[in-house]
């Protein structure tokens, strides 16, 4: 994980750039969290995809646990600093259709959370429910 770390650290700073965040962008939103308990500011780039007008994330780290229904959060989308209210999922049903819907438009996403595509393009179902069984939690950020 400490390879996250750093990683999260270089596109954090690239997404500030505007040129270049102009194309990660496309493919990394930003996340501006606070550790509900803690109090830290965690400022996390994530992969999204926009779905009837929402965008949907999603992450099996701890970080998500902070993100709670009716609470909004500041996300960076398309280099705008925006507000935007949360909807937390973690039951099955819902877990797996967002990471479904993440992963056919996301590929790099469904790589990182080791789910299959096949050829079709559609995620692999049991992959999706390891998923949600290890942790996995979905959102849908609607930025106002």
């Amino acid at each position: 994980m400490a390879v996250q770390g750093v990683a999260n650290l270089l596109v954090r700073g690239l997404l500030r750039t505007p040129l270049v965040s102009r194309l990660i962008s496309r493919e990394l939103v930003t996340v501006y969290v606070v550790g509900r308990k803690s109090g830290r500011h965690y400022t996390v780039p994530v992969a999204y995809t926009i779905h009837d007008g929402a965008v949907l994330i999603g992450t099996p780290f701890g970080w998500g646990r902070n993100l709670r229904t009716g609470q909004p959060v500041n996300i960076r989308l398309k280099g705008r600093l925006r507000t935007a209210d949360v909807e937390a999922f973690t039951d099955e049903p819902h877990v797996v259709e967002h990471y479904a819907l993440i992963s056919r438009a996301k590929r790099n996403f469904a790589k990182f959370n080791q789910i299959r595509i096949d050829a079709d393009g559609e995620p692999n179902a049991e992959d999706l429910h390891l998923a949600w069984a290890a942790g996995a939690r979905a959102f849908r950020l609607t930025p106002r």
